[in-house]
């Protein structure tokens, strides 16, 4: 196959794709609730956040595995990331990604995610200060990914993933794959540009043993059998599609001093247009400083606004280069969130 037939087929898979997902959007309706797995649009990696989120035009380090896993086609040594988030309720969001080059065959990725928080109390009608017994809650992802870089400045990712939410003895689960592009240009001092399709899969339905009753042909009579097994057949929701289309350059960039803008336009299946914004200053590539803004044209939006700080290091681990990053996000009526991530390079 030539470079220029593997190149269309891959943007005409990516505007199939899109297509399929601008059909699940109303223009008058937002959508708001109607998917399942919502903690797959919960924004991953302290740089990341404190950039407002824009982050799909440059992805760069091993959160690339979430954000547009064609980054990951330039790494030529092993990357490791860990994320934690205080997220909003007590819950608690992490991620963790590894990327392994292969050299002429593309480069592979592993990254998994998950949303937790503390047990829960089990209440009824008759018992509402509790039974004694006590429920879980979560969600994860586990995904796995192949990049490749087509030419020196065009890339092309792909993630498939295993995707579970369980509630007390109830579980969903569904497969879903993940598309993206990187493309290197001359303008604006070096800008790239980049785009995604997230979430292409199946529709998850919660099943369990809970759903099982036994019922009563006709109460109303006596003798009748009290005990036929049946099945209560919940809803099947679909995964929450996205389309986004990043760009990011830097402003700035000399010897000890870089300043990069990006900003990323999403096309959700589950609420409206909006965009995201962010700057990212760095001194000699050891101290940064990130701010921005998320959610921009989204009506009712709540906050938005995000900064962060990170330091880097190549000494702490021989010669790894090793990286820390904060950021803290606003959201609005509900609590600010704070993200933490230790990444790697080695």
């Amino acid at each position: 196959m030539s470079m220029r037939t593997t190149i269309l087929s891959v943007l005409g898979l990516c505007l199939t794709a899109l297509q399929f997902g601008a059909g699940q959007t109303v223009s008058d309706v937002s959508k708001v609730g109607t998917t399942a797995a919502a903690f797959l649009e919960i924004p991953v990696g302290a740089t990341a956040i404190g950039m407002g989120s824009a982050y799909v035009g440059i992805a760069d380090d091993a959160t690339s595995l979430y954000w547009n896993p064609a980054g990951s086609a330039s790494f030529t040594q092993d990357a490791f990331i860990a994320s934690h988030t205080n997220w909003i309720a007590d819950t608690k969001f992490d991620f963790v990604g590894v990327v392994i080059p292969l050299g002429d065959f593309g480069n592979i990725g592993l990254s998994f995610t998950s949303l937790t928080m503390a047990d829960m109390i089990v209440r009824t009608v008759n018992q509402p200060e509790g039974t004694g017994e006590y429920f879980s809650a979560g969600d994860i992802a586990a995904g796995v990914s192949y990049s490749r870089k087509l030419t020196d400045r065009f890339s092309i990712g792909v993630t498939g993933k295993y995707i579970q939410e369980t509630i007390w003895h109830e579980a969903a689960n569904a497969f879903a794959m993940d598309f993206g592009t990187s493309f290197k240009t001359d303008l604006f001092g070096g800008m790239t540009i980049g785009a995604t399709i997230s979430n292409f899969g199946t529709k998850m339905q919660m099943i369990g043993r809970d759903t099982r009753q036994f019922i009563s042909v006709d109460p109303s009579q006596l003798g009748t059998n009290s005990q036929i097994p049946a099945a209560i057949e919940t809803d099947s929701w679909d995964l929450p599609f996205l389309f986004q289309f990043g760009v990011a350059t830097n402003v700035v960039k000399s010897k000890d001093y870089r300043l990069t803008a990006a900003a990323d336009a999403l096309h959700p299946s589950d609420n409206y247009e909006s965009v995201n914004v962010g700057i990212e200053a760095a001194y000699q590539d050891y101290f940064f400083v990130r701010t921005g803004f998320q959610s921009l044209f989204l009506p009712d939006a709540q906050g938005g606004f995000s900064f962060g700080v990170g330091f880097a290091s190549s000494s702490l681990l021989n010669n790894a280069a090793v990286k820390f990053d904060y950021a803290y996000r606003d959201m609005g009526v509900l609590e600010g969130v704070h993200t933490f991530s230790l990444s790697a390079q080695f």
